[in-house]
């Protein structure tokens, strides 16, 4: 016991401050993990946002997902043709309708495993084999890979196909089999919509247009120019002929020709001119704005409306396709009545 005592030398390296270097190393360990962890918890965060709850129909969620992926191709296309406030409220807009379109889809899908309706696969392999025929030439291998690219797999495209089909034919059994529209409901129609039935004043017009080289030093050469075509013409020339030697515009090649136009097609100074000649009639020299035209007009179409006994059956038909929404909006307003509903 004494010797083992002697030799016994106390540890005290682990009870001891590590060294500067160990302790920054525990130090940055610790910072890293810290830092990892609150940038997990900020990515679970972030995932349930866009991933997160849109819309609850009934026990059904509606996610953000689902909403951008049926918008996002009209979004695309709003952020080419508006900017600013008018863009948020357009895309503010179409979020809305799509809404609105999900939360339908997810009723009517609701009321048709409610009723314990079914719809053969048969129909659903038929309408994806149709689209592969028809969208790609019949060539599945394309047909997948154009899947995969949009983030679709073949079961989650066969079950939006299907999806479809349900909507389509829940919504068409609350049809009636005839919709009789009263021949006194269409006549009004014509009546009050008389504008739409009706086709404005035309020319049929060609035209011979030159541009002055330098806007703020004209020299007076295209004008001249001009002057000389247009003497040519009443020589006998032909319009066509000259426009396409001379003109200096987009209809150049075709002689001229900017067919059937109505008023407010061109300029109110050309359109002036125009609309006062007569059928075979060409116009002297017209200076605009450093251009010089000279116009012909080949005919001429009088303002006109449509006889009420050509478009009846068109009014008919409309009206009978109006009352046939009307019906399904009540039939779907029912199911939303009848709803759990929350947006969130």
């Amino acid at each position: 016991m004494d010797k083992q005592a002697n030799n016994y030398e106390p540890r005290t390296t682990n009870c001891e401050l590590p060294a500067c270097g160990s302790w920054f190393s525990l130090q940055t360990f610790f910072v890293f993990v810290c830092c990892f962890f609150i940038c997990s918890l900020l990515l679970q965060a972030e995932e349930v946002v866009v991933n997160g709850m849109a819309a609850v129909v009934n026990n059904q969620v509606i996610t953000f997902s689902q909403v951008r992926e049926l918008v996002a191709a009209q979004e695309k296309a709003a952020a080419q043709m508006y900017q600013g406030k008018q863009l948020e409220d357009k895309i503010k807009e179409i979020r809305q309708a799509a809404m609105r379109d999900l939360i339908d889809r997810a009723l009517i899908l609701q009321e048709f495993k409610k009723k314990e309706f079914s719809i053969p696969e048969y129909y659903v392999d038929d309408a994806i084999q149709k689209i592969i025929r028809e969208e790609f030439g019949g060539d599945r291998t394309a047909f997948l890979k154009t899947l995969q690219a949009q983030g679709f797999s073949l079961s989650r495209f066969r079950q939006s196909q299907k999806d479809k089909m349900i909507v389509q034919v829940m919504r068409s059994s609350k049809l009636k089999e005839n919709y009789v529209v009263s021949p006194v409901k269409v006549r009004s129609y014509y009546e009050k919509n008389h504008e739409a039935y009706a086709t404005p004043e035309q020319v049929k017009l060609r035209m011979i247009v030159l541009h002055e080289g330098d806007p703020n030093n004209p020299d007076g050469s295209k004008k001249t120019m001009a002057e000389e075509i247009r003497q040519k013409i009443a020589g006998g020339a032909e319009f066509d002929r000259m426009a396409q030697m001379y003109s200096e515009d987009s209809t150049q090649d075709s002689g001229g020709d900017w067919g059937w136009v109505e008023k407010k097609t061109l300029n109110s100074t050309l359109s002036n001119t125009a609309f006062s000649m007569k059928a075979g009639e060409v116009s002297p020299v017209i200076e605009l704005d450093h251009s010089y035209y000279i116009l012909m007009v080949e005919a001429v179409k009088k303002a006109s409306v449509k006889p009420y006994a050509e478009v009846q059956r068109e009014i008919e038909q409309s009206l009978i396709e109006q009352e046939k929404l009307k019906a399904q909006e009540r039939w779907v307003q029912g199911l939303r009545d009848k709803a759990y509903i929350k947006i969130l």
